[in-house]
């Protein structure tokens, strides 16, 4: 019988302890950021983080903010009755929500009063949590609600790690007598012992509805009210805001449109979302387990690659060390061997001079050379020091020293390698690339291209990574599907890579027609990669890339229209004929207008293809015809008078009634910056058509079967219009200049060269050179 008891106290005492170490493992979750302790009376932040009020409150005040009058401690009630007899006359109870009053008192104004003409004061509170400065708003610290929720957790924290150390006494003993409160009164925020509850909730007595609680330090309001509208509880929640909201403040216009919920309806959605997730990490302990273990190995690592990594700076620092200490001892070489013979020089020109002393030297030997009688033996011996003293003589009028001792040609200009020594630092990875938005495109290929930041590292190479969103499903755009990418049922797509990127544009191929792309760039060097650039959306186009040139058989007018290079540019003049004609006539089509078409025709599936128009066009239309109606309408002018298929009527643009046969053109006009959008049908309620400014490239899709073509701006895919044509017969793209004008076709990307021209070399040579040949 002792042995099963004693098994039963071992199996509680676990339990006991299981729960303890439970409840101390979340002791971080309750700690303030700003004091690191245990929160008391926390309030919750615009950003969702919790801060004890009075260290909010400080931290305001140490940013130049008004002194807030702090509340009383938790521990210290200020309602306490200690000195009170039970039976005096007993003062009402302390107000509830004693710290909204506070805040309301220092940090806000009060409803109803009158503000002043000042702007409101907007307080920022540092949150060390996120890091960030968060917008308090003219009230402050009014606006953030306590949070009753984690105040909750604490105590029951208190009660089951602290319990007995921590013992709450009974405020209405007097003493030696104090007894350990056994129950605490929401309603009079007091604790009390068994006696002092019942005398002072009597039965029959509205005290006796009192709520009764645990014994507690800190007492808090029984439910969340509104902070603007008091005595009104928080019903709803907006889900746009997420924001608890009272009856008064779901009418405000401010949370117009917002999907607003009723507080029961939250509750149960959130609490339902957290179990799911809480039961998702159970289910999941082994892979939490082996992170944990991934994450030990990762910090062992870290301390020996650490040790590694500074055990070779300090090699590098010392081969620095003992390169300059190589260096300082050839150039103390360098120094000594021009002392010594700038001092050999300046002692025998010392030497020399002392000779020319009275007593000494030359001028002794020339008086004794003096008093030799012998002619030819004077001539003879004279010779030499005649010369000396001529030397003596030229060097005592012109003197200077032999050799310079100031030494100025050895001074070491070090500003260029201090600069780089002070410099001297780890290897940092290219910063972010930046993508070039204005010359990335997709047409037949993508292109893509970026450039680095001023200040950031050089790039050895770079990892261009693609990514097709789901849910565009097309057909194949290059005729190959990319690994790992999803098919028509919308599957997930993983990352594709592109490694090794010398230049700074790379081309993708092989991706699927009418698709969006997320794109993204990275850089590398000796660190390592660098973070990825901010992602670029793409969409590609909705049908094969059609390829044509313009054509010019049809009558051009070599004096009005020229065409560039390759036939993919085409520029019309006005000429003299145009004056002329002018001065004859109001208007003449005929004699404006010059009609350019491709040198393919369509005879079925979807094509696609894209020009840029100038915006100093006079008028220029674009668009596509049944190829023997466009030799029709520009061999037969007089046909255009015809208001069926005059372009500028409507009905080339499919305004004709439902039961009329499609037109055979469909063009769209531009000109000056702008494009006419017709109108499209009876659903358009305006009288006219809709002006809209010209994209830098246009886009045209033409279904021959359906018989329908799309205009879109081809920088974003985005439909500017469709119409409707007669493909009954050959459909080719068509283009007419009325005046001035240009128009460029969009160069396929697989006909651009990626690599860069050679280095131009330039050799110059010197008339001294040439004159030695």
């Amino acid at each position: 019988m002792a042995d099963a008891e004693l098994q039963t106290f071992t199996s509680i005492m676990d339990a006991l302890v299981r729960i303890s170490s439970n409840m101390k493992s979340i002791e971080r979750e309750l700690h303030c950021p700003v004091c690191e302790e245990m929160v008391k009376q926390p309030i919750v932040l615009p950003c969702m983080h919790s801060v004890c009020v009075l260290c909010a409150a400080e931290v305001l005040v140490q940013r130049g903010y008004p002194s807030p009058e702090l509340p009383p401690e938790p521990n210290t009630p200020t309602s306490s009755p200690i000195t009170r007899s039970p039976r005096q006359t007993r003062r009402p109870p302390p107000k509830t929500d004693r710290l909204d009053r506070v805040i309301r008192t220092v940090c806000g104004t009060h409803p109803g009063r009158r503000r002043k003409d000042s702007p409101p004061v907007i307080m920022l509170f540092p949150c060390p949590t996120c890091g960030k400065d968060v917008e308090l708003g003219e009230r402050g610290l009014a606006d953030c609600l306590r949070n009753l929720t984690l105040e909750r957790i604490v105590e029951r924290y208190r009660h089951t790690v602290s319990l007995g150390s921590m013992a709450v006494m009974c405020q209405f003993c007097k003493p030696p007598q104090d007894l350990e409160a056994t129950k605490g009164c929401a309603d009079c925020r007091s604790n009390f012992c068994n006696e002092c509850f019942k005398l002072y909730h009597p039965w029959g007595t509205p005290r006796a509805q009192h709520e009764h609680i645990l014994p507690t330090h800190s007492f808090r309001p029984k439910v969340l009210v509104c902070v603007e509208h008091e005595q009104e509880r928080l019903q709803f929640y907006c889900r746009s805001c997420q924001r608890l909201l009272c009856p008064l403040c779901k009418l405000r216009r401010a949370h117009s449109g917002h999907k607003i919920l009723p507080i029961a309806l939250a509750y149960q959605t959130l609490k339902e979302k957290i179990t799911k997730e809480m039961n998702y990490v159970f289910a999941n302990q082994d892979s939490v387990q082996a992170q944990i273990t991934q994450v030990e190995s990762g910090i062992a690592q870290t301390e020996v690659n650490s040790a590694v990594a500074k055990e070779q700076s300090n090699q590098c620092v010392s081969e620095l060390r003992s390169v300059l200490v190589e260096r300082q001892g050839a150039l103390a070489m360098l120094l000594e061997g021009a002392r010594a013979k700038r001092a050999g020089a300046l002692n025998a020109q010392l030497s020399e001079k002392q000779s020319l002393l009275e007593n000494a030297g030359l001028l002794t030997y020339t008086q004794e050379l003096l008093k030799e009688t012998d002619q030819s033996c004077f001539v003879q011996a004279a010779r030499v020091t005649h010369n000396r003293l001529v030397k003596a003589i030229e060097k005592l009028q012109h003197f200077s020293l032999s050799a310079d001792p100031s030494f100025r040609h050895f001074q070491m200009d070090v500003s260029r390698e201090l600069k780089a020594l002070s410099s001297m630092d780890f290897i940092q990875a290219p910063l972010a690339p930046v993508i070039d938005t204005q010359k990335t495109l997709a047409y037949d290929q993508l292109y893509l291209c970026w450039r680095l930041p001023q200040d950031s590292a050089p790039a050895w190479h770079y990892s261009v990574e693609y990514l097709r969103k789901v849910g565009g499903a097309g057909a194949l755009w290059g005729r190959v599907l990319s690994e790992g990418s999803s098919g028509s049922n919308g599957t997930h797509c993983s990352w594709q890579r592109l490694d090794d990127v010398g230049g700074t544009s790379a081309v993708i191929d092989k991706l699927e027609m009418d698709s969006v792309y997320i794109l993204r760039v990275r850089g590398c060097n000796k660190a390592g990669f660098g973070e990825h650039s901010e992602e670029v959306y793409l969409h590609t186009p909705p049908a094969p890339v059609l390829s044509f040139c313009l054509d010019s058989r049809w009558g051009l007018h070599a004096e009005r229209v020229a065409l560039g290079k390759g036939q993919t540019y085409a520029r019309s003049v006005p000429g003299m004929t145009l004056l002329q004609a002018a001065d004859r006539a109001l208007t003449s089509c005929d004699l404006t207008s010059d009609l350019l078409v491709a040198d393919v025709s369509i005879t079925q599936g979807r094509h696609y293809w894209a020009c840029s128009v100038e915006p100093g066009s006079y008028l220029v239309k674009v668009g596509v015809g049944v190829e023997a109606k466009l030799q029709e309408w520009f061999h037969l002018p007089q046909d255009m008078a015809s208001p069926r298929y005059d372009p500028d009527s409507g009905h080339d643009s499919g305004a004709e009634d439902a039961q009329d046969c499609p037109p055979p053109f469909c063009f769209l006009t531009m000109g000056m910056g702008k494009i006419l959008l017709p109108k499209c049908g009876a659903s358009n309620t305006s009288t006219g058509p809709l002006t809209a400014p010209l994209p830098p490239r246009l886009g045209l899709c033409l279904d021959f079967e359906k018989g329908r073509l799309t205009f879109y701006d081809a920088h974003s895919l985005r439909v500017l219009w469709e119409g409707t044509v007669d493909c009954s017969a050959p459909v080719c793209p068509a283009f007419c200049f009325i005046g001035g004008g240009a128009l460029q076709l969009q160069e396929l990307i697989a006909n651009r060269s990626t690599e860069q021209n050679p280095p131009r070399r330039v050799t110059i040579q010197t008339r001294a050179t040439d004159a030695g040949h």
